[in-house]
C-alpha cells in the first residue's frame, strides 16, 4: 500500500496520534501532515485542503479528524478528485471502500470512541472497491460533474 496520509485540527490532533501509533506498530506507512502540536487556534479547512491535494496528486489514501468529522470532509471534498467519507462505524468503513472508493476517511474525535475509530481505520485500509459496473457508473457520474466548466 502507498503511504498513509494522517492529518487533524486541534479537536482531532489526540486521536491522530493514537491512529498514528497504531499504524506505525501495525507496520503501515503512514505520514503525519499534522498539525505536527496541539493549536487551539488551528483551522481543520488548512489541514484538509493539504491533505486533500497530496491524496489527489499522489492517488493514495489519507485519514482527516475533526471534532465531528464534518468541517473535515466538507473542505475536502471541495478538492476535485476527493471521495471524502465520514464514517462513524464498521460498516460505513466497509461501504465507503467497497461502494464509494473513498480515498479520504474522515473521523470524529468527539462522538465516536477511539477504538471504534481505530477498527474503522483498519476496516476502511482493508477493503477494496468492488468494481461493481454500478459503482463504477456512479463515480464516474460525479467525476463527469468535477470536470465541467
Amino acid at each position: 500500500m502507498n503511504v498513509v496520509y494522517l492529518g487533524a485540527d486541534h479537536k482531532g490532533y489526540r486521536l491522530k496520534n493514537i491512529i498514528r501509533e497504531w499504524m506505525n506498530a501495525a507496520g503501515l506507512n503512514c505520514t503525519d501532515l499534522g498539525n505536527k502540536e496541539y493549536n487551539v487556534d488551528d483551522d481543520y479547512t488548512d489541514i484538509a485542503i493539504l491533505l486533500a491535494e497530496k491524496i489527489v496528486s499522489e492517488r493514495t489514501k489519507g485519514i482527516l479528524i475533526c471534532g465531528s468529522g464534518v468541517g473535515v470532509c466538507v473542505a475536502a471534498n471541495k478538492v476535485k478528485g476527493v471521495r471524502a467519507a465520514l464514517v462513524t462505524n464498521e460498516k460505513q468503513a466497509r461501504l465507503s471502500r467497497e461502494d464509494d472508493d473513498a480515498n479520504i476517511l474522515c473521523l470524529s474525535a468527539d462522538t465516536v470512541s477511539d477504538e471504534v475509530n481505530v477498527d474503522i481505520v483498519k476496516i476502511f485500509l482493508e477493503t477494496t472497491f468492488s468494481s461493481d459496473e454500478k459503482h463504477i457508473r456512479r463515480i464516474n457520474k460525479i467525476k463527469e460533474y468535477e470536470n465541467k466548466s
